[in-house]
């Protein structure tokens, strides 16, 4: 599947590993997927996250609930909003479980050192998203905007995030078709 990859999704994989890295998480989750997204500095992703209104402050945002998230072991608002409706207060677990252990230990980041990052079975989820949008838009290469797509329908907070700050399937599928075809890969 790699070899479909353009550049540009390749950097987006390769800045995800390295997000995974600077955190010694263990694996390359979603959230590292997202956060490589963010910060690219050229591509299609990039257009369609500026047409959409997404920039500096905005990314930093972004940034900020996915950290939010990941306090919550990436427990999305629906999923808290879920528990709340059994009694189970998200919040009070987390601070109490934090007051014991430190801030973001429910994260999953167990501190791993050097050495390969494998995939978690979610963010591979992601790359077979992507090669399916990819498909479903007659493209013949998987872009970055294809793993912006994966991600914007994929369940859980990577997607709610973006959602809240205007980034869903449609909008990111208008701006791409209002970016027109020239800069659609080959």
């Amino acid at each position: 599947m790699f070899e479909r990859f353009t550049g540009d999704a390749r950097a987006v994989v390769q800045g995800a590993v390295g997000h995974a890295e600077a955190a010694r998480a263990p694996r390359v989750d979603p959230g590292h997927l997202l956060l490589a997204l963010l910060g690219r500095e050229s591509g299609r992703c990039r257009a369609v996250l500026a047409a959409l209104g997404v920039g500096a402050e905005r990314k930093e945002s972004v940034r900020r609930a996915l950290t939010d998230t990941r306090r919550r072991a990436g427990l999305s608002r629906a999923d808290s909003d879920a528990l709340a409706g059994l009694g189970i207060d998200v919040t009070e677990i987390v601070a109490r479980v934090e007051e014991a252990h430190g801030v973001g230990a429910m994260s999953g980041d167990r501190r791993a050192g050097r050495g390969r990052r494998p995939f978690t079975p979610d963010a591979k989820d992601v790359l077979a998203r992507a090669l399916r949008a990819a498909g479903a838009r007659g493209d013949r290469h998987i872009g970055d905007e294809h793993l912006l797509l994966a991600l914007v329908t994929r369940p859980g907070g990577e997607a709610e995030i973006l959602h809240d700050h205007g980034v869903t399937h449609e909008t990111v599928t208008q701006a791409l078709h209002d970016g027109g075809a020239e800069s659609r890969a080959s």
